[in-house]
């Protein structure tokens, strides 16, 4: 093996999680400023967004991100994609029409 790979400052660090403050104390390298006091001794502080005590997967249970749900916006934009091809067929069509309208006066006149 390599000699000198890994870091050699590994020390007690507490990682708090923000959604509901439960903190992991465990063993890590990662640099941190913040501190906090832990059965009176003090500990570097990493916050993390989510962990097995706040993670769905985990917990079991459910929540909602938002009101309206991914697969309905996708819905929405995908109906309002199929109305605009409509319409931009429907024009299309009607430029077409006149086109041939117009040639054919062109040719009566001749």
């Amino acid at each position: 093996m390599k000699k000198d790979l890994h870091p050699k400052n590994y020390r007690f660090v507490v990682f708090q999680d923000l959604n509901n403050d439960h903190t992991y104390l465990t063993r890590s390298t990662v640099d941190t400023e913040e501190t906090i006091t832990l059965d009176g001794i003090e500990y570097p502080l990493v916050k993390v967004h989510i962990t097995g005590s706040s993670h769905p997967f985990f917990t079991g249970e459910e929540r909602v991100l938002d009101i309206e749900g991914r697969v309905d916006k996708f819905k929405a934009r995908a109906d309002a994609a199929a109305k605009a091809k409509k319409a931009r067929m429907a024009a299309a069509k009607k430029a077409a029409v006149r086109a041939d309208k117009k040639a054919a006066d062109a040719e009566k006149s001749k």
